[in-house]
């Protein structure tokens, strides 16, 4: 990247919308401006404070006019890449802002390449590295969690929590060289015992921010789902249910379903990737049982079953071939049909499963019992999105490397080692949290990093 050239580049979705915006970021953005921007109350941008709005016009270089247009001029470091910033808002149509975008970029700025804006940001000291991955965080968050914790980790969450850790170990590794170089200068014994029990703490906060990362993948990615049962127990009207319309068909027909039906939905705040399947049982119908055979291997390869049980009618051997199948796996057990008089045997049910839901897919009934269950089965019921959870795998694998670092010191005192040893694992341990954050991080690390963005961010 070429920090003296001025970028451009499209800041909205490549799509028609209210407004279109082109973003100019670098030293020469207000002359790459005035080129193209004119003001009804006269003047150039170059003229301008930082955060003020302009109304005008966009032309082309031939003097044909575009659009009417609002310029916003942000002066670095005080913009959001800490450079010379000016923003140009159109009507949003496509070809609107394609041109827009062509006339400025003929004006003397260059197209910007992925994340180049935010890449920027982080270079000039406006955000971190982990602030930076939060942006594309946020972009892709697919539900309330999921944005508000990435938005937590912008703000800095994540980050300030790194940082108390790394500063705490930087005080012992301080503590150990100072011991190991000038022992009879009056500096306090490094004592094992309390050494130990501060490498096992930090080991522990550290395994507390990886059981935060997969609580939180729950709400970034979703969680693979199949409705499951014999036929007839409601699958497809729950899946219609959760839903919100209608995207199975529902028949008093056993064997309607055939093939895998999918969708996304949000239950109780958790993206649940749903596959309603056929409904379980014997049949020499060909085509049914391509279904059957499919939904079964779809059981195996799921995070989590919603096995459906009909409590109108007495548990046949379907039934009590599902219990068998997914022993082992994350199941909820759904007593559906409550809406009519129970015949089920509850007890069996009761035995086979620790988390069970009572509702009526037909009516809607229980279903804030089967969110209760589905968040308990998949821990997301005390996560905290404030908390400053890693969000990314990169930032996973760093705690990962530290933690291990700090188990090897802990080990190695343990055994006898010299404190010479401790302290190479300590200093292992502490890049891996000074990456996390880029403060000590290769080229190749934030080319990756920003190789994921989309351009204009």
């Amino acid at each position: 990247m070429d920090a003296g050239k001025t970028i451009a580049a499209i800041s909205t979705a490549q799509a028609p919308g209210g407004i279109g915006i082109v973003r100019i970021s670098g030293p020469g953005a207000f002359e790459v401006a005035d080129r193209v921007f004119r003001a009804k109350s006269g003047g150039r941008l170059a003229g301008c404070r930082g955060y003020t709005a302009k109304l005008g016009g966009a032309f082309a270089g031939s003097g044909e006019k575009l659009d009417d247009v609002v310029a916003l001029v942000f002066r670095g470091p005080k913009s959001y890449t800490g450079e010379d910033v000016v923003e140009l808002s159109c009507h949003g149509g496509l070809y609107i802002t394609r041109r827009l975008l062509r006339e400025v970029l003929a004006a003397g700025a260059v197209l910007a390449g992925p994340g180049e804006f935010t890449r920027r940001a982080y270079l000039n000291g406006k955000l971190d590295l982990a602030q930076a991955e939060s942006v594309m965080q946020r972009i892709g968050a697919s539900g309330e969690q999921a944005a508000r914790a990435a938005q937590a980790v912008g703000d800095g969450a994540l980050s300030r929590k790194i940082g108390a850790i790394r500063e705490d170990l930087k005080g012992t590794a301080a503590h150990l060289a100072v011991w190991a170089d000038f022992p009879d200068e009056g500096v306090p014994e490094v004592e094992n015992e309390a050494l130990l029990g501060k490498l096992r703490g930090y080991t522990a906060q550290l395994g507390d921010l990886l059981a935060g990362f997969e609580q939180g993948a729950v709400f970034r990615e979703g969680v693979d789902t199949v409705i499951c049962g014999r036929p007839n127990a409601g699958k497809s009207t729950l899946m219609n249910l959760l839903a919100g319309c209608t995207r199975s068909i529902v028949t008093q027909y056993p064997g309607t379903t055939r093939d895998i039906v999918e969708e996304s939905v949000l239950v109780g705040g958790v993206p649940l990737r749903l596959a309603d399947t056929a409904g379980l049982r014997e049949t020499e119908d060909p085509v049914e049982k391509i279904g059957v055979e499919a939904a079964r291997k779809r059981i195996g390869a799921a995070q989590l079953v919603l096995a459906v049980f009909d409590s109108s009618q007495p548990l046949v051997g379907e039934d009590y071939r599902l219990m068998e199948e997914i022993q082992g796996l994350r199941a909820i057990a759904i007593m559906n049909k409550t809406d009519l008089p129970s015949v089920g045997d509850r007890e069996k049910i009761k035995g086979a499963f620790t988390h069970i839901a009572y509702i009526s897919a037909a009516t809607g009934q229980g279903l804030g019992e089967l969110e209760e269950q589905i968040a308990q089965v998949l821990g997301t019921k005390e996560f905290n999105p404030a908390d400053g959870i890693l969000t990314t795998e990169r930032q996973r694998a760093d705690v990962c490397r530290a933690k291990k670092a700090l188990e090897e010191a802990a080990a190695a005192l343990s055994m006898g080692l010299t404190l010479d040893a401790v302290t190479v694992c300590v200093e292992d341990a502490l890049t891996a949290l000074y990456a996390l954050t880029g403060q000590h991080v290769s080229d190749e690390v934030v080319d990756e990093v920003f190789s994921k963005f989309c351009v204009g961010k």
